[in-house]
Order: C-alpha cells, then structure tokens, then sequence
C-alpha cells in the first residue's frame, strides 16, 4: 500500500480538528448539565434563605404578629389579592383573543394586558401543529406599579392585574392594533397598545400611564421578561449546543452560549436581549433603551421539554407623557429576515462566532448568496439545491484541487529514486530525510504541495458547518429518506444506545463515510510506499472516525459531503488520467535539476540542524564502541 506522508499530514490534522471540535461541545454539553443541576439547588437554597429573611424582618418590625396573621399574609401573597386601586373595569376573570396576520397567530389575554403566546404559520412542531412561542405559564412581560393608595401602601405587578377594557382597530394599511386599559382612579391608568402587522414577525408594544408620576417611582419603570424555549427539535441536547442569549448594549453585539455562564448583567445603555433556539428567537426592545438590568437563565431538565429558561430584570425611564415603547419578535433566525430590522439581530445566528468567527464572512458573502440562487434554480427541493451548491464550491476551489494533485503526480515521478534511496540509507531515517530533501529541492517539487491546499479548504469546511447548523430553510425539508435536512436521518434504529454513536444509524453518514475511504482507498494506490505503520493505516482509521462525529449531524451536511467525496472521486480519476500528462513532469524535473539551486534561509537551518544530528548520533556510536 502506498500513501504520500503529506496528504496523511493533512488528514491529521483535519481528524485533528474535528475530534477537538466533537470532544469540545461534548465536554460543553456535559458541563451544561452539572451546571445547570448545581444552579437549581443554589437557586431553591436562596429562596429559602431569602424567604427565612423576609420572615425575621417582617417578625423584627411587627413583633405582634402572631403566627395566624403572617400566614394569612402568606396566603394573600400566594393567591395575588389585589388590594390595589386597579379594579377591573369589565372583566374580572381572564380572556383572551386571537389575531392573525399572514405569518403567525398572537393570543393575548387580559391579565397582565400581554402575549400569551405566539404560532408560527410556515413552521411545523414535533406534533404537527404550528410552532408556539413564548406559550408556557413561565412566560411573561410585567413592571411594578404604585397600588395608587397612601404612600407606604406598596406596589403590585402588572402581569397579576385584570386589564379589564379592551379595544380592537383594523388598519387601512392591514394592520391591527389591540389595546388592553387598566384603570385606576381618577387620576391613574395604564394602557397596553400592541400593532399587528399584515405581514411581519415584529410585534410594536407601546405603554401608555396616565398618572405617570403616581404610579412609577423616579419616573422610572423595573420591567421583568421572563422567556422559556420550548423544545422545537427532535434531539433537544442538540438544540440546546445550538443555543444563545444575545443583546446589543453600547451600539455593539455581544452574545453567550448557554452553560458557559448563567447571568449577564448590563450597565450601559441596551438595546435589545434576546435568546435563540437554534432556529427560532425571541427579542424585546427598548425603542428609548434600557439603562441597566440583569439577564439569568438556566436549562431545565430534558423531560420538561424545554430548552432554556431565562428572567430578565432590566429599568428604563418613563417619559414625561408617560409613554414607554417597546417592540417584540416572536420568529425564526432567519438571517435575511433579522437583517431587514437593522438592529443587528442577524448576528446571533451561527454563521461563524467565537473562534470560527473567520469564516463568517464565508457564509455571509460566498454561501448564502449561492444557495439563495440555488434554492431558486432548484424549484424549493433543497435536496438538489445542496447537490448545486456542491458543485459551485468545487469548482471554485478546483485550482487548490488540482494544485494538490499535480503536487500528488510530481511525487509519483519521484517514487523510484524515492524507493532507491530506502534501500539505499535503509533505517537511517536522518540521512534518508536528508537526501530526500535534497531529491526534491533538485526537482523543484514541494513536499508540502499537496497539504496545502487540502488546509486551505479548511475553512471551507467550518463555514459549511456552520451554515447548515443554522439555516432555518432546511428545517423540515426531506429528500430521499430523510424527512428532515437540518436534523439526522434515521432510517436504523437499533432501539439501544451505543457510546458515541447513539441509538440510530445514519444513511446519509454511511455514504459520506464510505465516500471518504473510497478516497482514502484510490489515492493510496497513486502514492509513494509509506512504511509507517500508524500513517500507514491512518487513512482507513479516519472514516471510521467520521462515522462516529457525523452521526447526530444534520442530514443535509452529511449529504453536502457525500456529493462532495463523489466529485472528489472523479476529479481524481479525470485529472490524474487525462489531464496531467506525466510525461511533461519527467521532463519538467529534469530540467529543473540543470538549473543553478539556491537554498533558501529555512532550507539552510534545516539542512545544518540535520547535519548536527547525524554527527551527535555518529558520536553516540563511538562512544558505545
């Protein structure tokens, strides 16, 4: 069997790459667990502790109390008695109503004047149904208010009273406005105005206090939004590696993969926090900007089917009119769609972030522009628009292709002089490298031709992965066996769990593999001997390797590099049959080899480092004789 140490260096270091980025998230998703675990019990320890507080100060300033009495307070708080001025105006009991417009259906409910949750027209849940958002108990938007009593009388929040007087209007422009009113005394009132647009996912909310003063302390207002993503995908630990807080504070983006921390707190002025769910985002704006706050979040259990939890406390000032607006979005990641908003959204998808931050501009300006056209061209079958897009990446990069397989051909030439110096220098491995680099500076071939190119289409290589991590377009999209390109197909269950490779066998990760050894397999037969047994064998071992990281991917990545091997397999064929002409190769190394040499500075370095050795090992030798 022969391979070409270079293309072997190459596949080191891309199983290198891989196996850190595989061993990275799953340490990471690991650690989100015992993390999250551990802040459960911290978190129900400090309502302990802070409830036991509240008891001993409320004990410490009204020692008569007796037990009867705190407990009876205790209950009122847990049943939310509304002692408060705001008495409902109509209804006293909860209702809600439902308004559509061409994407999604919002139901809001008069208690709390709020969103009680949010379906999304174009996309599908794991029961069939439109996706919900924001649909949970945990979710809500609230703010304290002044009960509007005497001035020690407390405060109450918005999202436990009966918003009691509701108003609907219908546009011209398609639009609809629904207004919730909580009403006071004579002198105090809150209106919750909310804008429906015909054909938008951004829901415009506009606070509107009549006795601004009265009802909000130093004019302003500490505002809570508490958000559960619900589980949207099949494999939730998944969608949660793929899961995000974002906010712009200062004009400047920044973001937090959850389980790497639990909290952010913001002290300059903030825009917008938002979480993504992979595929799907909520956000709340602060048209005016919030002035500070704090962002906690946490990840609940896999059986509660949701994917992360967070609470956001954040203070913003209320004008003198007593307006306060916000605007809402209930929506998928789509980056085109978040782009349109100008509010920065669109960097919270996954195009390449962190450390993979270089290919970002990759995907924004070579592959999402590609597969738009694509998805065009292809009629909607996404299937066949990863196949085109496929295509197009290849040619664009079939100059480094056929670079390395020139260098690969350069290399054959050389095999006889390379096998005669072999017997020649037997196990002398330095005098052997020696002479080889020797052989290869007279040819004018470079040993590293071949590994080059293959770690420029590195980056290639993370922007893809990104990119079909995140592109919503292919959630829900079958091709073939697969019923859904942004998760993995499963057509072999086993009904056990294997390590590492899960309950299920992928299709689509079996070609891709098989594709990959049939590579490994023809270029072996088209290279130097290698008699190190590990580089030997290596390129068998990777596919193997592969077999196991591409499994829990998504089906229209591992499709993409099934396509991608299968071209691979006949630009090898093709160009080292009918293109390069070995012949012009002899030729060009032997006139190489009459041309005048000069060494380069690292050439010199090497070749002294190496003459060094050889004389400390010929010293070794006599000193053992």
């Amino acid at each position: 069997m022969k391979f070409d140490r270079n293309t072997v260096l190459g596949f080191l270091i891309l199983g290198a790459l891989f196996i850190g980025y595989f061993i990275y998230t799953s340490k990471s998703a690991q650690k989100t667990r015992q993390f999250n675990a551990e802040q459960a019990k911290l978190d129900r320890e400090k309502f302990v502790k802070d409830s036991l507080y509240r008891d001993s100060l409320d004990l410490v300033k009204n020692p008569k109390r007796d037990s009867i009495a705190r407990a009876q307070d205790s209950i009122a708080k847990l049943t939310r008695v509304n002692t408060s001025v705001f008495k409902p105006a109509g209804d006293s009991v909860e209702k809600t109503i439902a308004i559509d417009n061409q994407l999604m259906r919002i139901t809001f409910t008069n208690r709390g004047g709020q969103i009680k949750r949010v379906e999304l027209k174009n996309y599908k849940g794991q029961d069939s149904n439109w996706v919900r958002l924001a649909g949970s108990d945990f979710d809500k938007i609230s703010y304290r208010i002044n009960s509007g009593q005497a001035a020690n009388s407390g405060s109450v929040e918005s999202g436990d009273q009966i918003f009691g007087k509701l108003d609907t209007v219908s546009n011209a422009d398609g639009s609809k406005k629904i207004s919730y009113t909580l009403t006071g005394d004579s002198t105090t009132s809150i209106t919750h105005e909310f804008i429906v647009k015909k054909d938008d996912y951004m829901i415009d909310f506009n606070v509107k206090a009549v006795g601004a003063n009265r009802l909000f302390d130093r004019g302003e207002m500490n505002l809570t939004w508490q958000y559960a993503a619900a589980q949207q995908e099949s494999d939730i630990s998944y969608e949660r590696q793929n899961t995000q807080v974002g906010y712009v504070k200062d004009g400047s983006f920044d973001y937090h993969t959850i389980g790497r921390r639990n909290s952010k707190e913001f002290n300059e002025s903030t825009k917008w926090i938002g979480v993504r769910q992979r595929f799907f985002f909520g956000a709340l704006i602060a048209r005016d900007n919030f002035s500070s706050g704090k962002m906690v979040w946490t990840s609940p259990a896999d059986s509660a089917k949701k994917v992360v939890q967070s609470s956001t406390t954040m203070k913003l000032s209320v004008s003198a009119a007593g307006e306060v607006p916000f605007s809402i979005y209930y929506g998928p990641s789509d980056y085109h769609i978040l782009k349109g908003y100008g509010m920065k959204f669109e960097k919270i998808i996954n195009l390449g972030q962190g450390i993979y931050s270089f290919v970002r501009p990759l995907n924004k300006f070579l592959i999402l522009p590609v597969f738009d056209l694509m998805k065009s061209i292809s009629g909607g079958n996404f299937g066949i628009a990863i196949l085109l897009l496929t295509i197009i990446i290849r040619l664009l990069i079939s100059p480094l292709t056929y670079k390395s397989y020139l260098s690969g051909a350069k290399m054959k030439a050389l095999r006889p002089e390379i096998a005669a110096l072999k017997d020649k220098f037997g196990n002398d491995r330095q005098a052997m490298s020696m002479e080889q680099m020797k052989l290869f500076r007279e040819a004018g071939v470079n040993p590293l031709g071949g590994c080059i190119p293959a770690l420029l289409q590195i980056p290639i290589f993370f922007a893809l992965f990104s990119f079909f991590n995140s592109e919503v377009d292919l959630r829900g999209a079958s091709f073939l066996w697969a019923n859904d390109l942004a998760a993995f197909d499963d057509p072999i269950k086993f009904g056990f769990h294997i390590p590492l490779l899960g309950s299920h066998l992928s299709l689509f990760n079996i070609t891709a593999c098989a594709t990959s050894f049939l590579i490994s397999w023809y270029s072996m037969s088209m290279t130097p001997d290698q008699s190190n047994p590990v580089l030997k064998y290596m390129p068998y071992i990777f596919p193997v390797f592969l077999l196991f990281f591409f499994n829990r991917l998504p089906s229209g990545l591992t499709w993409y590099y099934t396509v991608s091997n299968l071209i691979t397999l006949i630009l090898q064929y093709v160009i080292q049959n009918y293109i390069i002409d070995h012949n012009k190769i002899l030729a060009k190394i032997e006139e190489n080899r009459k041309k005048p040499k000069t060494k380069s500075k690292w050439q010199e370095r090497m070749e002294q480092m190496q003459e060094q050795q050889k004389k400390m090992k010929e010293a070794q030798k006599k000193n053992r004789r």
